[in-house]
């Protein structure tokens, strides 16, 4: 068995303290993005009240770009686990399976494409990607899941998909993605000037 340095147990707990910093911070963006969907929501369309914009991804967005893909991932399911059985109790295991799709899947991309370069350019292509990417994916679910949730005819979805469904998704998803590069930056520099 080799020996063990006290260098060794020093950069074993280093590495402990950094990974428990980082679990307080997602823990306490995931805590913000829940006050955030509590607090602040309301209809964008009126022709469709039940589609409420939320500013909740954000803090998962934003724990995206410091932390990476995954971390934004388990975040999302965290955030969609606990808002579904809470805030958003209404929409049941629907709301949380399509909460975690469509964030989780502008997180794993926007994340990807954001850590290979860590620029302000390749953040504004992570988000503009990420944001398209949600809004697909929410076509995607809407047409699986809502005729499920709210009982109606595929058609009904189809009919509500172009006017309301698309623009929706994309100006929530647009919305989220302006203001996450809007403050990244400097909570950033907070975090890490704390670590």
């Amino acid at each position: 068995m080799e020996n063990v340095t006290s260098r060794d147990v020093m950069r074993i707990n280093t590495k402990r303290k950094i990974s428990t910093k980082q679990l307080v911070v997602m823990a306490m963006l995931a805590a913000i993005s829940i006050v955030f969907v509590t607090v602040i929501h309301f209809p964008l369309f009126p022709a469709a009240p039940f589609l409420e914009y939320d500013p909740a991804d954000i803090p998962i967005l934003i724990g995206t770009f410091i932390y990476g893909p995954v971390a934004g991932f388990i975040l999302t399911v965290v955030v969609s686990l606990i808002q579904g059985t809470t805030v958003s109790a209404g929409s049941g295991i629907i709301g949380i399976i399509m909460h975690i799709i469509a964030t989780g899947s502008c997180t794993l991309i926007a994340g990807t494409i954001y850590f290979k370069h860590k620029t302000r350019k390749s953040a504004v292509v992570a988000l503009a990607v990420g944001a398209f990417t949600m809004t697909l994916a929410m076509v995607m679910m809407n047409l699986i899941l809502t005729p499920l949730f709210m009982g109606a005819p595929m058609s009904v979805v189809l009919q509500m998909m172009v006017p309301i469904i698309i623009p929706f998704n994309l100006l929530k998803s647009g919305i989220n993605c302006v203001v996450t590069f809007a403050l990244y930056k400097s909570i950033s520099h907070i975090i890490k000037k704390e670590n």
